[in-house]
């Protein structure tokens, strides 16, 4: 199991979807999610067929959040340039843990 870490502090568990096909299915078909997902690499994401309103953080390389968005349903984002990751989560997620633009992440087994 992976962790979604900040500065040394846990967030939530996190899945990683890197391949093509694992990137592409993301969170379609699901509930919900305890935890989120990092897609990667990606710089926009759509909401097309989704069950739930979702929270998407926008990440650098280096896993620097760019910019943090809560999408409902059936929405398409606009890509974000310097993007190369995405993180998404329930909606309501990244309140809780506080996330904002400028936070340095890191995903940690």
């Amino acid at each position: 199991m992976s962790w979604l870490v900040r500065n040394g502090e846990v967030l939530a568990s996190i899945e990683i979807a890197e391949g093509r096909r694992a990137r592409a299915r993301g969170l379609l078909g699901r509930d919900g999610i305890e935890g989120a997902i990092l897609l990667r690499p990606a710089r926009s994401v759509h909401t097309f067929g989704m069950r739930f309103p979702i929270d998407v953080a926008f990440c650098d390389r280096e896993m620097v959040v760019l910019r943090t968005l809560t999408m409902p349903r059936h929405r398409l984002s606009r890509p974000v340039i310097g993007a190369a990751a995405v993180i998404e989560a329930e909606a309501g997620a990244f309140s809780a843990w506080r996330l904002q633009p400028g936070d340095r992440l890191e995903v940690v087994s």
